[in-house]
C-alpha cells in the first residue's frame, strides 16, 4: 500500500534538499547571503568533522544517524573526515577544539546541549564552517545567536510525533499510552507535545478517551528522567507505565530507550514507538526488540548532514537555517515493519489523510519547542 507518511520517511536524500525555511540549497549551488568561509574544495582536500553528544555514535538514535550521514558523504564525495565521540558534557569543548586544531573545514556538532560550545568555537574560529544538528548556536548564557559560519539543522518533529500519537491512540487496547523524556530540553519536549496532541486529535475525531501518561503539554511537565545514558532509568519508568495500564510507550531519550524495549519484551501486548531513527533498523541485531517496535518518529539527520557536507565541499556553504518538516521530507513515520498487517487499513488511510492535512495547514501542529521558520 502506498502510505504517504511512510513514503516521506523512506524518501531519503531524494526528497530531502536543504535550504532556508526548510527548502534547502541544492548541493553545489551558489553561495548564500549568510556568509561562511570559502574553504570549500572538491575531493580529498576537503575535511568534514563531527562531535557527538554524550550518547556516543552507537546510540541507535540521533548521534548514530548523523554519523552515518557523514560516512555517506565521505564515500560519495571522496573527502576526509574525522570524529570526536563525547561521553560527558565536559568533553564538548575539548572535542570541538581538537577538531579545530585538526584542520577541519566543516565541523558538525550533534545536539542541543552542544549549542554554547558551538557558539564559542565558531566565534573564535571565523574561518571554519560549523553546522549544529537540532539547535542554533548559543552564547555562554544559553541565548540563541546567529553567526555567519554556523548553519542550524533543525526538525519540526512535533508534526511526525502528532502522527505517532494518532497511531498510538488508534492501536491501544488498554486506552492508555505513555511517553517520557531524557532531558527537559526543546528537542525532547517537541516530540512529547506532538504525541499528546496527536492522541487528543484521535479522541476528538473518534469520540474516544485515550489517556496519555507521562506528559502534560499545558503545564510542560511530566516524566523527565534526567539522562540520555542510564538505560536502567528507562527500564524503571517504562515498567511503571506498563504496570499502570499503558500498552504503547514513546521514549524520547536516545539510547535510554533500550530500557523501554527491555521492559516491553517482558509482557504481552506491549509496544514501543522509537524516535529519531528507524528503531527497527538500528536494532537489527535484536529480533525480539524489533517485534515490539510499532513505528518510529524519524528525523532525517543523516541526509541533512550529507547534503550540508556536499554544499561545503563545493564552496556553497551558508548559514541559512534548515527546518525539516513533513512537507519537505525532513521528518516522518518509519514503516510499520512487523506491525504492517496489524495496523488496520482504515487507520493507515487516516494517517495518510492527516499527513496531507498537516502539510496543507488544515490541521495545525503547535509546540513551544518548534524551530522557528524564517
Amino acid at each position: 500500500m502506498k502510505n504517504l507518511s511512510r513514503a516521506l520517511a523512506l524518501g531519503g536524500a531524494g526528497i530531502l534538499t536543504l535550504a532556508a525555511c526548510g527548502t534547502a540549497p541544492e548541493a553545489g549551488g551558489g553561495n548564500g547571503d549568510g556568509g561562511g568561509s570559502d574553504a570549500g574544495g572538491a575531493g580529498s582536500e576537503y575535511k568534514a568533522c563531527m562531535v557527538s553528544d554524550s550518547g556516543g555514535w552507537d546510540d541507535k538514535s540521533f548521534n548514530e544517524s548523523s554519523y552515518n550521514g557523514l560516512m555517506a558523504a565521505e564515500e560519495e564525495l571522496g573527502i576526509q573526515t574525522q570524529t570526536a565521540e563525547s561521553t560527558a558534557v565536559s568533553e564538548f569543548e575539548p572535542n570541538i577544539n581538537n577538531l579545530v586544531s585538526s584542520d577541519c573545514n566543516l565541523i558538525f556538532t550533534v545536539g542541543f546541549l552542544l549549542a554554547p560550545a558551538t557558539g564559542n568555537a565558531a566565534q573564535a574560529n571565523e574561518d571554519i564552517d560549523f553546522a549544529i544538528v537540532d539547535s542554533t548556536a548559543q552564547d555562554a548564557d544559553g541565548n540563541p545567536i546567529e553567526l555567519d559560519n554556523v548553519k542550524p539543522i533543525e526538525f519540526n518533529t512535533a508534526e511526525a510525533a502528532f502522527l505517532a500519537g494518532y497511531l498510538a491512540a488508534g492501536m491501544t487496547e488498554t486506552g492508555k499510552v505513555a511517553t517520557y523524556g531524557g532531558m527537559d530540553i526543546p528537542t525532547v519536549t517537541i516530540f512529547m507535545d506532538g504525541y499528546v496532541d496527536g492522541v487528543a486529535h484521535y479522541n476528538e475525531t473518534h469520540g474516544t478517551n485515550v489517556e496519555v501518561l507521562g506528559w502534560n503539554k499545558d503545564s510542560q511537565s511530566g516524566s523527565i528522567i534526567a539522562s540520555f545514558e542510564d538505560q536502567s532509568k528507562g527500564k524503571a519508568v517504562s515498567d511503571e507505565f506498563y504496570n499502570a495500564g499503558a500498552d504503547i510507550i514513546m521514549p524520547v531519550a536516545g539510547p535510554v530507550g533500550a530500557g523501554t524495549l527491555a521492559s516491553a519484551k517482558e509482557g504481552e501486548g506491549r509496544m514501543v514507538i522509537w524516535v529519531d531513527a528507524d528503531g527497527y533498523e538500528t536494532n537489527s541485531s535484536d529480533a525480539e526488540a524489533q517485534s515490539v517496535i510499532l513505528t518510529s518518529v524519524m528525523k532525517l539527520m543523516g541526509e541533512a548532514v550529507q547534503a550540508v557536507t556536499a554544499e561545503g565541499s563545493e564552496g556553497s556553504f551558508d548559514n541559512s537555517p534548515y527546518v525539516g518538516t513533513l512537507e519537505n521530507g525532513g521528518v516522518g513515520l518509519a514503516p510499520f515493519h512487523d506491525f504492517e498487517d496489524k495496523v488496520p487499513e482504515e487507520l493507515k488511510g487516516e494517517l495518510d489523510t492527516l499527513t496531507q492535512e498537516i502539510i496543507d495547514g488544515t490541521v495545525t501542529v503547535e509546540s513551544e519547542a518548534a524551530p522557528k521558520e524564517s
